[in-house]
């Protein structure tokens, strides 16, 4: 399994924006094979922005790199410099290949780093 975040500082007064921006976009993740979840998560209030990070799972590495090269990701992107300067900075993206799943049945899965 892949896991891959996006990390955005959201700039004080833009989270709303931020928020109606990610919230009302086709996605289009759903086509992709080897697609399993995306969660948008708020973080903690900093000084100056709120932290905030999407965060997709994938069945492998591999699925991801396809969605990156894929038409689905560009239509999914294609609003994404349309607005107003929302955040500080690009996007810190982060990926991980998963080595162990724990589940609430109690249930472990061991995977070999690749």
């Amino acid at each position: 399994m892949f896991i891959a975040m996006n990390r955005f500082k959201v700039l004080k007064g833009s989270e709303q924006d931020f928020e109606h921006v990610w919230l009302s976009r086709e996605t289009h993740l759903g086509e992709m094979p080897g697609f399993i979840v995306f969660h948008l998560l708020k973080g903690p209030e900093r000084e100056d922005h709120v932290l905030y990070s999407s965060h997709t799972m994938w069945a492998s590495h591999a699925d991801f790199e396809a969605w990156t090269k894929s038409e689905q990701f560009r239509k999914a992107h294609a609003r994404a410099g349309g607005n107003k300067p929302l955040y500080l900075g690009h996007p810190e993206f982060e990926g991980f290949t998963v080595l162990q799943e724990e589940k609430a049945d109690g249930s472990t899965r061991t995977q070999a780093a690749e």
